[in-house]
């Protein structure tokens, strides 16, 4: 009983956010004319039922497609069927860029907001959902929480994490960061200990290196990605697609 969906309908499906109106109409039609329940539609594309019903009302399936849901329903097979479970996520991320890019363009004339996207260009992680950065420069960490703060969230939470050579006091520096930072509250992750023999740096720092991490970070990263674009744009600049 498995059902093959033709490659150029799940390519509109993966596609769902760029597609028009009419498009998507034809698109739940013709997926409907596959013989495909509206459960199975609803795990293809992101349409409400009530508009699916709207769009499906006048086909009608065929004795052998009503027979072939019934075998799908009888066995649980989804062979053939490809459930997509992450489309919500992708039209919160597609709202979430939207609105990126809508502030961005706003807030190009402001030198703050601009030099912190562009010290985050330069320094911060491009890991995809973390925002973070690391320094040793209280003075330019101090900058990056002031920027998140302005322009991502006044609530937004910070974990820091150090790097440290060994023979470091792990609680003095836990003590000065946090003093530096403004932080007093705040959490730290892991510390991570270079050992004595690696590297030739001879004029150790007493307090190492310190990461600021942003908690909860999935949506402002697709937010810190749009703007980077956006300001690598307004200087005539390309940023590397696969960052």
């Amino acid at each position: 009983m498995d059902l093959e969906i033709p490659a150029p309908l799940l390519d509109q499906a993966r596609q769902w956010g760029d597609l028009h109106r009419w498009e998507r109409r034809n698109l739940g039609r013709d997926l409907r004319g596959l013989g495909l329940t509206f459960q199975e539609i609803q795990n293809l594309i992101p349409v409400p039922r009530s508009t699916l019903s709207s769009w499906v009302r006048d086909i009608e399936l065929t004795s052998e497609q009503v027979g072939r849901i019934k075998g799908r329903s009888a066995t649980g097979s989804r062979r053939g069927i490809p459930v997509d479970t992450q489309w919500r996520r992708r039209e919160q991320i597609q709202r979430i860029r939207a609105e990126a890019e809508d502030f961005g363009l706003n807030h190009l004339g402001d030198p703050f907001f601009v030099a912190g996207v562009v010290m985050y260009w330069a320094e911060g992680s491009k890991s995809r959902n973390f925002v973070d950065l690391t320094n040793t420069d209280p003075a330019a960490l101090r900058l990056f929480i002031e920027w998140a703060r302005r322009f991502l969230d006044t609530a937004i939470e910070f974990e820091l994490g150090l790097h440290l050579h060994a023979g470091n006091d792990e609680s003095a520096a836990r003590t000065y960061w946090r003093d530096e930072l403004g932080l007093p509250d705040v959490a730290f992750g892991k510390t991570y200990f270079k050992p004595h023999g690696t590297g030739h740096r001879k004029n150790q720092l007493p307090h190492g290196v310190c990461r600021v991490r942003t908690r909860k970070a999935a949506d402002n990263w697709n937010t810190v990605m749009v703007w980077i674009d956006l300001v690598a744009q307004n200087l005539g600049v390309l940023r590397d697609p696969h960052c």
